[in-house]
């Protein structure tokens, strides 16, 4: 498959090429991100002005847009400069004015003759008791008056385009639009009663009602799915493209992980039993794994990737964990290294940090083989890491690790499984826009023995009574996390406010008893203050957003969230999860300040009912929609004209079955429906789609 197919040829021309678009208007639509006709075809009206014809502006009820057909009486030119002027005119049963500003006189003239008929259209309202027709839309003779739609689509525009130029545009582009073969299955077309791919085009260019605009019209439906589709196909062949990637089976005898499930206080959950089960599954087979490992806060997720981990060990090989900073490898180390000791397994750390002869050490051990489990930050990606045989790496917070990562980390083991971990519960539809290369497993019960979290909601002015409440937490040996507002997104400012509350407190509770941390220090700096946390020297430790992932301090069990409002509910989620690690009862109190937005009212009531991951997800991306949600800049999430992930899950869901199914009957996408589907890859400007397929 060389090159487009030439019957999309027309859609990829120059913009210029469409009625009424010169130079100038070909650049002002890229304001709406319209490089080609193909762009314009996926750019949909939103609304549309009902223009149906009537007898009268009277019993409408006005200000609307209403078409009518009049009779022009006289011309009131303006009695003043900045006047406007004004046209009389009369329809059946009442006289109304049409009112110009900056008009031309011999222009209104010529367009309206005195004892005419002409038909007109545009918004009409009443103004002192008389109706008036500020600029009507249309002014047409009665024997042009077919040209006004009943129905008049309404485009979204951007500067220096009018929604005549953009209508007149997308008419052109609309005839260019190809008979293609279809690329959906008949089945499902037939079920939900789709129609065929350019008749969508036509009806969703030309609606007829209000009714045809809406996101469940089959014929718009039909265009969010081809997009979606398009989007699930290619995660598919690059899902398909790794599995090519010979794999090895890695299978265990089970010896090594009866010795750590012997050692633990307490049974793993059902949740962790099933992942267990599914990750061995895709071990032991030929293909190159692919999973992403779901979990709430405090699902038990280390768990879960020991037990993969041992897999590869008692098969012979080993096992890697990476983490995004060297505080939670060292975490990642503490929670993994005493339960592999109870089974004999060596893990050591590998960071930034280790220089000279113990560095050498340890890349000798590695490669002999010694290591069994090597965790570390992405110091283990360099070139002189070199392992005796890797089957594993485990990988945690996949939002700091692109597709790029991860194959290169499977690169370093021959054809070593990968496993990513996320502790960021994602809702449905949006793990299958971002992750639907992979298999998902999730974790969706809390261990035993994890005390749940109170929340308490209360508002800045009671400052005073949180302090005192601080002062004797402190005094019965617990510890506390304070956690400062997010000041319009400049981490100067929250700088700022830290060290404002550091200086407040230290005054309050004990020079000693309080550390910091935020953004701006040196790493050097933020480690100590974090391990004079960690070894209970500090009791309480103020921060800027600094410790939302993956911190373990067991003995804290005060979390207070200043200005809580100002935070997204899965920001303050993963700051709640940090307390709640140990013995004690655990409290978080958001702190808000009032009055209250209604969407910050809404946050801190869902966090104070529920805390359950994936529910505050599901909330959040309705309350912010999807861009937000991930961060638009690094989500990848795709830019979709016409798909609205958060209304439309299940249709992703649907798009990501037929593409896994599609493509498993057809891997090399050669039937008719395969060519068709390659169709719309281009039609779509899926490249990386298309350079699998050829690859393949």
């Amino acid at each position: 498959m060389s090159g487009r197919p030439e019957i999309l040829f027309p859609l990829f021309a120059g913009l210029e090429t469409l009625d009424g678009v010169g130079p100038k208007i070909a650049k002002n639509l890229e304001g709406l991100e319209v490089r080609s006709p193909k762009d314009l075809l996926l750019t949909l009206p939103y609304s549309g002005i009902d223009r149906q014809r009537r007898v009268s502006i009277l019993g409408v009820d006005l200000p609307q847009v209403v078409t009518v057909e009049v009779e022009v009486l006289r011309h009131l030119k303006p009695s003043a400069r900045g006047r406007p002027y004004r046209v009389e005119v009369q329809d059946a049963k009442t006289v109304f004015q049409l009112v110009f500003f900056h008009a031309r006189d011999d222009w209104l003239k010529k367009q309206l003759p005195t004892g005419q008929r002409r038909v007109i259209s545009g918004r009409a309202e009443m103004f002192d008791g008389v109706g008036q027709m500020p600029h009507p839309d249309h002014i047409l003779r009665l024997d042009e008056a077919d040209e006004i739609p009943l129905f008049e689509p309404v485009y979204p525009l951007t500067a220096g385009v009018s929604q005549k130029t953009l209508s007149k545009a997308a008419k052109s582009a609309l005839g260019r639009a190809p008979d293609l073969e279809e690329w959906i299955d008949p089945a499902l077309r037939a079920r939900e009663g789709w129609p065929i791919w350019k008749t969508a085009l036509e009806t969703a260019h030309n609606p007829l009602s209000s009714d045809e605009i809406t996101q469940t019209n089959p014929a718009r439906q039909r265009l969010a799915y081809d997009e979606l589709f398009a989007h699930q196909v290619t995660l598919a062949l690059a899902r398909a493209s790794v599995r090519r990637g010979k794999g090895r089976e890695t299978v265990g005898n089970g010896k090594l992980r009866e010795k750590v499930t012997a050692s633990l206080p307490y049974n793993p959950t059902g949740a962790q039993t099933r992942a267990i089960g599914e990750i061995a599954d895709d071990l032991a087979k030929p293909l190159r794994m692919n999973r992403l490992l779901q979990g709430d806060v405090g699902s038990g997720k280390t768990l879960v990737a020991l037990m993969a981990l041992l897999i590869a060990v008692e098969a012979g090989g080993q096992g890697a964990m990476m983490a995004p900073t060297e505080i939670l490898a060292r975490q990642h180390l503490e929670g993994l290294r005493p339960l592999a000791e109870s089974a004999g397994v060596v893990v050591e750390i590998l960071t930034g940090r280790d220089k000279g002869g113990e560095r050498k050490a340890k890349l000798k051990a590695l490669k002999q083989g010694d290591i069994h489990i090597l965790v570390g930050t992405h110091a283990v990606f360099q070139a002189d890491v070199e392992f005796a045989d890797l089957r594993l790496a485990v990988v945690d917070e996949q939002h700091r690790f692109g597709v790029a990562q991860r194959l290169e980390l499977s690169a370093k083991g021959r054809a070593a499984d990968v496993l990513v971990m996320t502790a960021t519960p994602i809702p449905r539809s949006l793990a299958l826009s971002q992750y639907g290369d992979m298999d998902v497993s999730v974790l969706d019960e809390k261990p035993p023995g994890r005390k749940p979290i109170t929340t308490a909601l209360i508002t800045t002015q009671r400052m005073s009574e949180v302090v005192e409440r601080l002062r004797s937490a402190i005094a019965e040996g617990q510890q506390a996390y304070w956690v400062c507002p997010l000041v319009e997104e400049s981490e100067v400012l929250d700088m700022t406010a830290a060290e404002e509350r550091f200086k407040r407190l230290r005054a309050d509770l004990g020079e000693d008893a309080v550390g910091l941390v935020h953004g701006q220090m040196p790493p050097t700096e933020k480690d100590a203050a974090m391990a004079g946390f960690v070894s209970g020297k500090t009791r309480v430790l103020i921060s800027t957003t600094v410790i939302e992932v993956g911190v373990d301090v067991p003995n804290a069990s005060i979390m207070v969230i200043e200005r809580a409002e100002s935070f997204g509910l899965a920001q303050l989620h993963q700051l709640r999860g940090r307390v709640g690690r140990g013995e004690a009862a655990s409290t978080c109190l958001l702190m808000y300040g009032t009055p209250l937005s209604e969407g910050g009212r809404r946050r801190l009531e869902i966090m104070r009912e529920t805390d359950d991951g994936f529910r505050i997800a599901e909330e959040d991306l309705a309350m912010r929609g999807a861009g937000d949600l991930i961060g638009t800049a690094q989500s990848g999430l795709p830019k979709f004209r016409i798909a609205d992930l958060e209304r439309q899950s299940a249709l992703m869901a649907l798009a990501q079955s037929d593409a896994r199914k599609l493509l498993n009957d057809d891997p090399a996408l050669e039937t008719e429906r395969g060519r068709a589907a390659r169709v719309l890859l281009w039609l779509m400007e899926q490249d990386k789609a298309i350079r699998l397929i050829s690859v393949g």
